[in-house]
């Protein structure tokens, strides 16, 4: 602990150690007083010679005590501090649903290691590179509903992300209900920037509120959808079950590309296809180019004085001089 304390002390004036020549000095002085008086007596051999009684023999421990006093003052008057920097991150953000289908067709495998699972990845490599949003978290199939509200603690986000899972909800491809949920948890945002990324890989085929309803809705409150359509062209391998147990099954890979091209270009954002991992990734990283916050990062260094402990030390060295010098070593007429 002490050795933790002393380790991050800097000396803001560390010139004053210069006044440390004066020890040697002392020393000097000390040991030609003591010659003239003992008959060349040095600090060095006061232990070895024995001379006469204990209090003799330590009556120098005065000199050593202030000595110590002396060099604790130096330290003190150069002006021992420890530094701490903090980062104030000021500026405006973008409030942001992450809309994710978690539909049965998510779990196709011509991603790795599927769809969604794939989609989960990168939504939280996503979230690591925002700083002042505000997002949210949206899940859909044959219905939707709301994993996680408009939040600045990433954690809570990346969490509910990582809780996504196929089988939360009923069955089906409600992409009106997804879209029109996002827009929803952004009715009330005073941002500037309301962005919705809504993934899906497939037709909508179910929902309360039908896409074209729900893109009319987000162009009336001002929010920008961007759109990715997730899946290879042709057919992907996708786990069924049967009552033989859980089967690979070739499954058609349908997605509507016009309606998500739509919604994206009548919203002002931008469709996206991703047939791989790294199509989808990519994706994500330029739409976090495409949707910039403001943000403004201030530095700040703060000092904090540390004499004190140095000076209390010098102080409580002196009074131990004056009280041994008159108590043990008090000479008496």
């Amino acid at each position: 602990m002490l050795y933790s304390y002393f380790k991050n002390i800097s000396f803001s004036q560390p010139w004053f150690f210069a006044l440390l020549l004066v020890v040697p000095l002392l020393i000097y002085w000390y040991a030609v007083k003591n010659n003239k008086t003992q008959g060349a007596v040095t600090i060095s051999d006061i232990s070895a010679k024995g001379l006469g009684s204990w209090k003799t023999g330590l009556r120098h421990l005065l000199f050593v005590i202030r000595l110590m006093a002396i060099v604790l003052i130096i330290a003190a008057m150069a002006r021992p501090q420890t530094m701490y920097e903090e980062q104030h991150v000021d500026g405006e953000g973008v409030d942001i649903v992450l809309c994710i289908d978690v539909s049965g067709s998510m779990t196709a495998q011509d991603l790795t290691p599927n769809r969604l699972e794939a989609a989960k990845n990168v939504a939280i490599d996503f979230v690591n590179k925002r700083k002042t949003d505000r997002i949210a978290v949206v899940i859909f199939s044959g219905e939707s509903f709301t994993q996680c509200p408009l939040t600045t603690d990433y954690s809570v986000v990346k969490s509910a992300i990582e809780n996504i899972r196929n089988g939360l909800l009923e069955d089906g491809t409600a992409i009106g209900s997804g879209l029109g949920t996002s827009v929803d948890r952004l009715r009330e945002s005073k941002s500037k920037s309301k962005v919705v990324i809504l993934l899906t890989d497939g037709e909508n085929n179910g929902g309360l509120i039908d896409p074209e309803t729900a893109k009319e809705i987000a162009k009336a409150f001002k929010v920008k959808v961007y759109t990715i359509g997730v899946g290879t062209d042709g057919y992907a391998p996708t786990p069924v079950n049967t009552p033989m147990g859980v089967v690979m099954q070739q499954s058609k890979v349908s997605i509507d590309e016009k309606l998500l091209k739509e919604i994206a270009t009548e919203t002002g954002g931008k469709y996206f296809r991703a047939k791989d991992n790294a199509g989808l990734t990519g994706i994500y990283d330029e739409i976090n180019k495409l949707e910039k916050s403001k943000v403004e990062v201030t530095a700040r260094t703060r000092y904090t004085e540390k004499f004190f402990p140095f000076v209390l030390a010098a102080l409580g060295l002196l009074l131990l001089e004056l009280l041994l010098k008159f108590t043990v070593f008090r000479k008496f007429p």
